[in-house]
């Protein structure tokens, strides 16, 4: 049995799509970070960046914090999601890190400077706002010669990012209004992820919390 600390955030949906389409044993332990409890030193134990999500594997005893270890952790214990090895595995595997390393950072601080700042910083707003239409062009482009992101088969890579995608334009929906209409590939994707059961149950977890 897994025990996942998460909360209804992009990350926080990442490991209960994985769960999900792994059919892997779990339980839900939410972690309201609108109430800090992300700091309450139980969830510090698991996590000790204070960022959800975290997980405990009791099976293993394995106890995780960041989104894509935990992706890489439950992909390779069930083999699945992940290839095993060569040229394949370490292309899924940088796509997952691109949307660590960069979809999440820019398109979070997208979102701060654009709805959630007491002070609107409009150099802000478009240094985000343009690098974030600059990582979905390179999404556009790669879609544009692959099924999926990592490669022709749905990965963790696709699990990370489509979150992340669909969170950045439900925030801003007028500074990225056209975000879909104008990149074909990236659109057909979206279309194609929207209509898997664990993707649809992960985007709605705690989500009458």
């Amino acid at each position: 049995m897994i025990d996942l600390y998460t909360w209804k955030t992009p990350n926080g949906r990442k490991p209960v799509i994985a769960l999900e389409e792994l059919q892997l044993d779990y339980t839900i332990k939410p972690v309201d970070i609108g109430r800090d409890e992300q700091f309450q030193p139980a969830f510090v134990a698991i996590s000790p960046n204070s960022k959800i999500p975290g997980m405990v594997d009791h099976d293993t005893s394995v106890t995780l914090f960041e989104s894509g270890a935990i992706l890489q952790y439950l992909a390779d214990k069930t083999g699945q999601l992940l290839p095993a090895s060569g040229a394949a595995r370490y292309s899924t595997l940088q796509w997952l890190n691109w949307q660590v390393g960069g979809v999440g950072p820019m398109f979070g601080q997208l979102g701060f400077f654009a709805n959630r700042a007491k002070e609107k910083l409009p150099l802000a707003i478009d240094r985000y706002l343009t690098e974030s239409k600059r990582l979905l062009d390179v999404l556009e482009q790669r879609l544009s010669r692959s099924a999926y992101v990592g490669n022709d088969e749905y990965s963790i890579a696709d699990i990370a990012i489509y979150p992340w995608v669909v969170g950045v334009m439900d925030v801003n929906p007028t500074l990225l209004a056209d975000a879909r209409n104008t990149r074909p590939s990236m659109d057909r994707w979206m279309t194609t992820l929207a209509k898997r059961p664990a993707v649809i149950k992960g985007m709605k977890v705690l989500q009458d919390a």
